[in-house]
């Protein structure tokens, strides 16, 4: 075994050296595209890239200060690709998406097994191809009544909390329950939460640790290509058992352990009472329309070979993917928009008055609710400025060539039309830059004004034809691996906002809320404490 763990080591070292030598001595032709001054040839620009609190200064420099592309720097002198024009992102993601893989693929596989974020090529597209009719606009239709009991009991739970104890309310950590109701029972037919009492649930509280265990390993991660195919599954997991204490890995094991144990159980569970029928289906959570019911009707319908098939293919397991992933993202989002809606209070009362007209004091029916005019504007408003999510990562698989939308001047000082990308080459989708691109949005692209959308865009906007599936822009990405569940959060947010606003007035709090940047990025209070939190003043009206 100790020649095992040596010859593994000696590996390591032999490629890094190998990429070392290979980038000294060979060079690259990335070396023409302008980018700032790496501050340090072992880290590169990563600590400003990923730093919680100055990332966001150095993101904005990045899009301010170069024409839609950039040069920055990895570890030990790698060349990274920070790309947000727009031609070029069309290439990226849509047109060329084959040869530029998502880069977390295998760690996304170990943490959640084959699902949606973690398939490649022909098994991505089986998975979405069977995933796509649950969100379509009929099922969300049928959907709508799950999200607004859900939104009643949120409700409930902070009026509840307003009325016994007065002072600030954490409306992050109450945007995060419903979130994960929302998507449990509408992805599962799981509830997590009751939402009126604090009520403990182990799946729940594994779902919510597992990204900040994942990032807690650090730069483990980027080991994960190296060791994830050496020798078979049980040897891999042999190892991890007995060969490596590490608190952080083990922990990180244990969440990933019982989210796929308890997948598997409330697989079983649904399978039964679906093979039963009646009155198992219908006392179900959801009254199985859940993503994961659909799913399990369409394998059974189909026998037990669908159904080992619809298993490999990672079907089932992209249930934790959606829940996974729509958690945070959605949650941060609403938690976003309350807080602009308290630092705008003219905004707030205008999107209640348009709220009540609709409402008429009962739930709004789903074909209104999503085109309500002014509440649209202000969804749209927040997810271009502020984006869940900042950037996702592609690598090149072979040598590409990426056009631009206008020239730039290279180093040697000559005009570029296209950029030459060498395979393996890492590339940072900006998500944010794009949306915040002053050459597409104009000189108030970092201004949030929701009356931009309440007129014709302007024409460098339409221009652009940003690849995005939504609104022009990049939040929720595009092609083939675009956000399938992009009109469910948006429903999820408008229904949400459309119950609590006829009941809630809210206000800033005394505290200093900063925003930290993350995967998913959110909220603290002051900028030591890592505990997310958005403390807000909430009113009865």
């Amino acid at each position: 075994m100790l020649a095992t763990i040596l010859t593994l080591a000696a590996l390591f070292f032999a490629i890094g050296a190998w990429w070392l030598l290979r980038d000294l001595i060979v060079g690259s032709p990335l070396d023409n595209i302008p980018g700032p001054q790496s501050p340090s040839w072992l880290t590169g620009h990563l600590q400003w890239l990923f730093h919680r609190h100055s990332g966001w200064k150095f993101h904005n420099e990045l899009s301010n200060h170069y024409p839609g592309v950039a040069k920055i720097n990895g570890a030990l002198g790698k060349r990274i690709l920070y790309l947000f024009d727009s031609t070029a992102l069309h290439n990226v993601i849509v047109k060329d998406q084959q040869y530029y893989e998502e880069a977390n693929v295998l760690f996304n596989n170990l943490m959640l097994g084959p699902g949606l974020v973690s398939t490649l090529h022909e098994q991505h597209r089986k998975q979405r191809k069977m995933l796509n009719p649950v969100f379509s606009v009929a099922h969300l239709r049928h959907m709508t009544p799950i999200f607004y009991q859900v939104a009643h009991k949120l409700r409930s739970g902070i009026e509840r909390q307003v009325r016994r104890s007065p002072g600030d309310v954490d409306v992050l950590n109450w945007a995060s329950r419903a979130a994960l109701e929302l998507i449990g029972q509408g992805g599962l037919g799981y509830s997590f939460d009751p939402l009126i009492e604090d009520a403990k649930n182990e799946y729940g509280d594994a779902i919510k640790a597992a990204l900040p265990a994942a990032f807690s390993l650090g730069g483990l991660i980027f080991l994960v290509p190296y060791v994830a195919n050496l020798g078979s599954p049980a040897f891999r997991r042999w190892v991890l058992d007995n060969l490596i204490p590490d608190p952080k890995i083990q922990r990180f094991k244990g969440i990933v352990d019982y989210m796929a144990g308890q997948a598997k159980i409330l697989i079983a569970k649904k399978r039964l009472a679906l093979v039963e029928g009646g009155d198992a289906v219908a006392q179900q959570v959801g009254d199985g329309k859940d993503i994961m019911s659909i799913l399990l009707v369409s394998a059974c319908q189909h026998g037990r070979v669908r159904f080992r098939k619809a298993h490999r293919r990672g079907a089932f397991g992209t249930n934790d993917d959606v829940d996974f992933g729509a958690t945070d993202t959605t949650s941060g989002a609403l938690a976003q928009i309350l807080q602009l809606l308290a630092q705008h209070p003219d905004v707030q009362e205008r999107l209640r008055e348009e709220i009540l007209q609709a409402s008429c004091g009962k739930d709004i029916p789903y074909d209104k609710v999503v085109d309500l005019p002014y509440m649209d504007a202000i969804c749209r408003e927040t997810m271009r400025l502020y984006p869940p999510a900042t950037d996702v990562y592609r690598d090149s698989t072979k040598d590409m060539v990426l056009p631009l939308s206008k020239p730039i001047r290279g180093v040697d000082g000559k005009f570029m039309k296209e950029l030459p990308v060498p395979k393996g080459t890492r590339i940072i989708v900006a998500i944010r830059a794009c949306n915040r691109y002053k050459d597409i949005w104009g000189e108030d692209a970092h201004e949030w004004k929701p009356e931009r959308w309440l007129s014709p865009l302007p024409a460098s906007v339409i221009e652009a034809r940003v690849p995005g599936v939504y609104s022009n822009m990049m939040t929720f990405l595009g092609g083939g691996r675009s956000c399938i569940g992009f009109k469910f959060s948006q429903l999820e947010i408008k229904v949400v906002l459309s119950v609590l606003l006829v009941s809630f007035k809210f206000s800033l709090s005394d505290q200093d809320v900063v925003w930290n940047l993350a995967p998913a990025k959110y909220p603290t209070v002051g900028r030591t404490s890592t505990k997310p939190s958005l403390p807000m003043k909430v009113e009865l009206l």
